[in-house]
């Protein structure tokens, strides 16, 4: 990989991958063939980075999630790529609780842009369980919808030793691309909730989704999805990785179908990621890990793969080449594989031992274009002129 350091984008044409570690941020600028990459980072060396995303609608604002050392939980922007930083006036924080027992934000741990018509607009998702809303480009931040304090939520969310390893988490935030009103918001544990008023109310969405033996699959506490997207080419279908499968629904159908039964049985259909195709709704990509009973948190068998359908779910493919045929004992985590909107699409992920992979061509063959960075939280890629 050519690599030089610098804060400028590359001129003409080009990919930027934005990479959030467990120790700071960096950022990948490629050519048009994504052939050669130059890096720029790190960025808050020291720092945890669980999210780095730029506004598509400037393609200038750089927002990133921290959890500093000194300062706590905050977020940062950038309207340079990173030349400069500017933290929050007000990051995401819950409410002071009249008998002193309020929740405390530990990080925040997803962003996501507002609708394309609603400039500046941004949503954060918290650990624990929290949904922020920032309207002037993520200066200030406020709790947003009743979601965050609503008794019967809260009861859904469960405590900090109910959540994942490093705490529990509201992700996977959409707004419908043709209704502001329209949004969807995931949490770890707590499941699948979607708003049709803007925020105000939230119902469940759960239907079909199966949950660990023996918990009981009509209680939303004991539902954890993992990552949740919905196709950009074809807004009314969502795809789904969960803790317990892999799963795709259709609107107006509110039922969630496990398609990850089609999955190869030796590897199975846990995971973290989900990916989809930005102009083929039938087209997913996942990174399935060793989903037996102690959760190593590995590829199977130390044999990492991306597997990828063309048929909606109906069948998958193991798309390993150029990957390690053995011993690579890592895996990926829920925001850290994207896609970018080339023809043909390129695939990023990123490793929890700090590897980043691409492939040029939909997942057919992979290429490490950087290693030996900190345990990658997150990937995204946005495309410059």
């Amino acid at each position: 990989m050519a690599r030089n350091q610098g804060n400028q984008p590359a001129a003409g044409k080009h990919v930027v991958v934005m990479v959030a570690t467990r120790k700071g941020a960096w950022f990948y600028h490629g050519n048009e063939t994504r052939e050669t990459w130059r890096c720029d980072g790190p960025h808050f060396l020291g720092h945890i980075i669980n999210h780095v995303v730029l506004d598509p609608r400037d393609r200038r604002t750089l927002l990133a999630a921290a959890k500093t050392g000194h300062l706590g939980p905050t977020v940062f922007r950038s309207t340079d790529f990173g030349r400069t930083w500017k933290e929050a006036a007000r990051p995401p924080a819950f409410a002071t609780a009249a008998d002193g027992n309020g929740r405390a934000v530990d990080h925040t741990f997803w962003l996501t842009p507002g609708h394309p018509d609603e400039a500046d607009v941004w949503y954060a998702g918290t650990s624990p369980q929290g949904l922020f809303r920032s309207t002037d480009g993520g200066i200030s931040w406020a709790q947003f919808s009743s979601i965050n304090d609503d008794p019967q939520v809260r009861k859904w969310m469960g405590t900090v030793q109910d959540g994942t390893p490093d705490g529990p988490k509201l992700h996977s935030i959409i707004v419908d691309p043709r209704d502001p009103n329209h949004l969807l918001l995931a949490m770890s544990g707590g499941g699948v909730h979607e708003s049709v008023d803007g925020g105000r109310t939230f119902r469940l969405a759960i239907d079909g989704l199966e949950v660990v033996e023996g918990m009981d699959a009509g209680d939303p506490t004991f539902h954890d999805p993992h990552c949740m997207r919905m196709c950009p080419s074809k807004p009314d279908r969502l795809y789904q990785q969960n803790h317990c499968g892999i799963y795709r629904v259709d609107r107006p159908s509110t039922r969630w179908r496990r398609i990850g039964r089609n999955m190869p049985k030796e590897v199975g259909d846990i995971g973290f990621p989900m990916v989809v195709h930005p102009r083929d709704a039938d087209t997913a990509w996942v990174f399935p890990m060793d989903g037996t009973s102690v959760w190593p948190r590995t590829s199977p068998d130390g044999k990492p793969a991306v597997y990828g359908t063309r048929d909606g779910g109906e069948s998958w493919q193991r798309l390993a080449g150029g990957l390690p045929a053995s011993d690579a004992w890592w895996t990926v985590k829920r925001q850290a594989m994207t896609a970018d909107g080339l023809d043909p699409v390129g695939l990023y992920f990123g490793t929890t031992s700090g590897e980043l992979w691409l492939s040029r061509d939909e997942g057919a063959r992979w290429e490490c274009i950087a290693q030996h960075l900190p345990e990658i939280y997150a990937v995204e890629v946005a495309e410059l002129p």
